[in-house]
């Protein structure tokens, strides 16, 4: 896809904008084995099909892909690289835990590579950045309404970062924000759950494509860094609760 396409993109065709989550810079036909177990893997824990410390059975994955425990003990690598599973020693592979120490950790990585993406991007022309972040926000604004949209709101907005991130023309901060922004898509399930918190985070990206046509540039990154604070701040919020009650 050119950014010529990326401008002409209806909600209908949302979906499959890019190839989502592991591997978004890949074409799938590309993918090794191992790569393609990881991607199948990580679609369940992100997902929820695998909960967080849940055990990930080598075995079972090599019988279900029909290949030797070789190519899965590779996927599992991968899958620890990325942030969705711990391997143990001598007790295999878990799917990792959520912990506010390790969002806050990746939260403010991941703000300060938007930055450099948001300065890049404001720094020349690109006149393909406001029709997309439109677009994406009329997406987000519907799925605002709709109470049970809760996990479908963080995903295209994990979507949405990274095509305006494509945008930049630098493929390493694509990988490096691809990669950061998959470890948080969990938190960002958790912190816009509720109804509520999704209206304010819309309410977010609309004063940003105002500030995007002002060429206000700090604005921008305050409003950029303010949205992805305010969600981690419930998900912890959440996870306090969570740990509390068990």
């Amino acid at each position: 896809m050119n950014n010529i396409e990326l401008t002409r993109i209806s909600a209908e065709e949302w979906e499959s904008a890019v190839v989502f989550r592991l591997f978004a810079d890949q074409d799938v036909p590309t993918m090794t084995v191992p790569e393609q177990i990881a991607a199948r893997v990580g679609e369940r824990i992100l997902d929820g099909r695998l909960l967080p410390g849940e055990r990930i059975s080598e075995q079972e994955l090599a019988d279900e892909f029909q290949v030797s425990r070789g190519p899965v003990r590779e996927a599992l690598r991968i899958l620890e690289r990325e942030g969705l599973a711990t391997l143990l020693a001598r007790r295999g592979a878990i799917v990792t835990e959520l912990s506010a120490q390790e969002l806050t950790e990746l939260l403010d990585i991941r703000a300060g590579l938007f930055e450099v993406a948001v300065r890049r991007l404001m720094s020349r022309p690109c006149p393909e950045l406001i029709p997309l972040m439109v677009a994406g926000t009329h997406r987000l604004q519907t799925l605002a309404q709709d109470p049970e949209a809760g996990e479908s709101y963080a995903e295209t907005t994990y979507r949405l970062l990274i095509l305006v991130v494509r945008l930049t023309g630098n493929s390493r901060l694509q990988r490096m924000l691809t990669s950061i922004s998959l470890q948080t898509l969990r938190y960002s399930k958790l912190g816009l759950a509720s109804l509520e918190r999704r209206q304010r985070s819309v309410q977010l990206w609309e004063q940003a494509i105002l500030a995007l046509q002002a060429s206000d540039v700090e604005a921008l990154v305050q409003l950029t860094r303010q949205r992805m604070d305010e969600s981690a701040h419930e998900a912890v919020r959440l996870l306090g609760t969570r740990e509390a009650r068990s």
